[in-house]
């Protein structure tokens, strides 16, 4: 693995050209890996909903990753949008941002996190990812449903 660069993670508008990219390189990523009855990550207007939270992760200039916690309410959160960027791939960029929205989840009083994430062998870095970090699978939360294309996971906090 190559070094962790130096990261500033900080909430981010969605109004910036490199962000509104990412979020762009990831919904063309899922929809690459799923069918579209299966691709739930969220577009620029998901993402500035009043109930989710959205942080990049910069190094330098350069925009290394994306995340967002969405409250569900009951003190549970979902992660949503979790994304490197391409040239940071490897470094510990999705490590820090998942820390990040794990913390900021027990500040608020979560009880407990969910996720979903797709099944395609594209997807096996990050169960990887939230597996190491204490994620467990279940079954279909919020308002999903049982779906060959997503594994859903938890975590208490």
């Amino acid at each position: 693995m190559r070094t962790m660069p130096t990261l500033e993670l900080r909430v981010d508008d969605l109004a910036g050209e490199a962000i509104r990219a990412l979020v762009a390189r990831h919904l063309r990523g899922m929809h690459e890996s799923s069918p579209p009855e299966s691709v739930h990550a969220f577009d620029l207007s998901g993402l500035r909903h009043p109930a989710v939270t959205c942080w990049s992760a910069w190094s330098g200039p350069a925009l290394a990753g994306m995340g967002a916690l969405k409250e569900l309410g009951d003190a549970r959160g979902e992660i949503k949008s979790m994304r490197v960027a391409d040239e940071f791939l490897g470094r510990g960029v999705g490590r820090a941002m998942l820390a990040h929205i794990v913390a900021e989840a027990r500040r608020r009083g979560m009880s407990g996190l969910w996720l979903e994430t797709g099944s395609a062998p594209a997807f096996t870095p990050a169960l990887a990812l939230y597996e190491r970090a204490g994620f467990v699978r279940c079954g279909p939360f919020a308002d999903y449903v049982e779906d060959p294309f997503s594994i859903f996971m938890t975590m208490a906090l």
